[in-house]
């Protein structure tokens, strides 16, 4: 549906930052596409080798999650704590 009366996309409530090639980071990836599909909420991923300050900032913790913008997790994604995160909007 196109038009003023169509649903409007929202913006991903869920970042994942981390880099390729990272186990964690593919690990927090399936937890997070889990439940993100699960509740039906919408996340992004960002590639932190394709931007020095966030590789400055977030090299040394991936996987980092965000929640709503809020830094939620960093190394491991607990499946449990991102759906109470989500659901206590």
């Amino acid at each position: 549906m196109t038009g003023p009366d169509a649903p409007q996309p929202t913006a991903p409530r869920v970042t994942l930052y981390g880099r390729a090639g990272c186990h964690l980071c593919d690990e927090a990836r399936a937890v997070v596409e889990a439940v993100c599909s699960e509740l039906g909420e919408s996340w992004t991923e960002v590639d932190i080798d394709a931007d020095p300050a966030l590789l400055d900032r977030f090299g040394e913790e991936i996987p980092v999650t965000l929640v709503d913008g809020r830094q939620h997790d960093f190394w491991r994604v607990d499946p449990d704590r991102l759906r109470t995160a989500l659901r206590g909007r």
